[in-house]
């Protein structure tokens, strides 16, 4: 009986983690050059990649991070160590997409948030990038999110 639900929820799992993964790379993208996030949007939205993911998802997340960047990184700023211009853009990027997580995507469980925080710093941060990542959302969650 509960073979359909789980599916479903193993599909909206795995499409949620290509999203968070493409999200972190538009981040990265726009950090970078400064293009308008409505021009990346319309350039993955041409990604292959983009079928394997939630493309809702990954627009609400590339979209509220990048309109509320400031206030994002206000929560984020307190728990580093230098400005956050300063933090590799890739963990930047991480950060940015896992703090406005926490505070807009109550469906999202806080440790999921970590955790997916952390594997993507795992992947493509830099050596240690998964530390400072795990230490810094971990004091976010504790901040934004209800235990």
């Amino acid at each position: 009986m509960n073979q359909p639900h789980s599916m479903d929820h193993r599909r909206l799992t795995h499409a949620r983690r290509h999203a968070r993964r493409l999200v972190m790379q538009a981040l990265y993208q726009w950090q970078l050059t400064g293009y308008h996030p409505k021009d990346i949007l319309a350039q993955f939205k041409e990604d292959p990649e983009m079928e394997k993911a939630d493309w809702e998802y990954f627009r609400m997340i590339l979209l509220g991070v990048t309109e509320q960047v400031k206030a994002v990184d206000a929560l984020v700023e307190p728990h580093l160590d230098r400005p956050m211009e300063q933090v590799d853009p890739v963990e930047r990027a991480i950060l940015r997409l896992s703090t406005y997580e926490l505070q807009h995507c109550p469906d999202v469980p806080y440790k999921v948030a970590i955790s997916e925080a952390v594997a993507l710093a795992k992947k493509f941060g830099a050596e240690q990038g998964h530390r400072f990542v795990n230490g810094v959302i971990d004091k976010v969650a504790a901040q934004v999110a209800i235990r």
